[in-house]
């Protein structure tokens, strides 16, 4: 009897040792022009360390360490809520909603009607013709209700009928859960109407260390052996091409520099990579969607998702007019991002994935940051 419950105490420090709960801690970020208040909910698992706010659900720090065990803060942002409330035009670190990226025209048809979201992108920033990101107020843009959960935070929002011309009051719920290594997204959805939903986050990766220079140098693999090609409004042609033989062909560790200036017109079109990946696990399952390596300092992103699309974002847009974290310039192709989803302009293509959520059902899926060094 002794030594059974030797070796019962000797399992139970083993998995005190092993599984520590994530120490997450709460405190203030601001306050909202309109007073409401703005938390700051901080995961700490070791050495890795998430800062989520309230307002956006943004990621607003990920401090992340080297081959060197030295850490650093890999997300690109503002230290601030006025920075974020006034001038987070390129949604750094936030959460995207109601519908992440581009909608055509801002239209959709759903049951015969035919719905408008304001226009808020375009070549043309005198005169958007997509909706972006949910439209000029998205999910981005509001106070989400933060509670502490296990090893993380949940963030709850509730968008009326007819929210940025959307159907449905839909109640988004997202956790950010960190164990050890990873970064667990988790988002559901239900509506009391029929409408369409693709949720996301919107981090910018720096794995240098935010602010340290451009990523041309990371090398990226997307497991994808096709991908949206796009018209000259960043719109999915209907398309699903394949990038063999294409500055699109990241099926092997390729750096990011080494075709983005290629003579190529969907590279001209979106100023770089601003494209969606089909993954070739089709959605439904979680799988490998994306890996990041970042030669100087070792670290590496692995993107693991059960959606069937992944955006690849290089920046194209950041010019040296922002000034971030630390007093830190973003300059051109400062970070990139791996936005998983549903196709961009998803309910204008039958043939895409399909973006529709019916009452009585929920919207779910899951997305983790993995991190580790090599």
């Amino acid at each position: 009897m002794r030594v059974a419950a030797l070796v019962i105490a000797l399992l139970m420090m083993t998995v005190g040792m092993e599984g520590q709960v994530t120490k997450v801690t709460k405190k203030t970020f601001g306050k909202m022009p309109d007073g409401t208040a703005v938390g700051m909910y901080i995961l700490k698992d070791g050495p890795i360390e998430a800062h989520i706010i309230t307002y956006g659900g943004i990621i607003q720090t990920l401090k992340v360490p080297d081959k060197k065990g030295q850490s650093a803060d890999v997300v690109l942002g503002f230290d601030t809520l006025d920075e974020y409330v006034k001038g987070n035009k390129a949604f750094f670190g936030a959460l995207i909603g109601r519908y992440a990226n581009r909608i055509a025209g801002g239209t959709f048809q759903l049951d015969g009607k035919t719905f408008q979201v304001p226009v808020n992108d375009g070549p043309d920033p005198n005169h958007p013709v997509n909706a972006l990101h949910g439209g000029p107020k998205g999910f981005d843009k509001v106070v989400w209700t933060g509670k502490e959960i296990p090893n993380g935070v949940e963030l709850t929002y509730v968008s009326p009928d007819g929210d940025q011309g959307f159907p449905g009051k839909m109640t988004a719920v997202v956790r950010y859960t960190l164990v050890g290594k990873e970064l667990k997204l988790d988002y559901s959805a239900t509506s009391d109407k029929d409408t369409v939903v693709n949720l996301t986050n919107h981090s910018y990766f720096n794995l240098a260390g935010q602010g340290s220079g451009d990523i041309l140098k990371d090398e990226v693999k997307i497991n994808a052996s096709r991908y949206t090609p796009v018209n000259e409004n960043l719109i999915p042609t209907g398309e699903l091409a394949p990038v063999a033989g294409t500055p699109f062909d990241f099926l092997k560790f390729t750096a990011v520099g080494a075709r983005i200036n290629d003579n190529n017109e969907q590279l001209k079109l979106a100023h770089g990579y601003d494209h969606n990946w089909v993954l070739n696990s089709g959605g439904g399952k979680m799988a490998a969607a994306a890996e990041v390596y970042e030669p100087s300092s070792g670290r590496v992103l692995e993107v693991i998702t059960d959606q069937p699309g992944v955006q690849f974002y290089t920046g194209n847009f950041l010019d040296g007019t922002i000034t971030g974290k630390g007093g830190k310039v973003y300059g051109h192709r400062a970070a990139l991002c791996l936005e998983t989803q549903h196709f961009p302009d998803s309910p204008n293509h039958p043939k895409f994935p399909s973006a529709e959520l019916k009452p009585g059902h929920k919207y779910h899926y899951v997305t983790i940051f993995r991190f580790s060094t090599r």
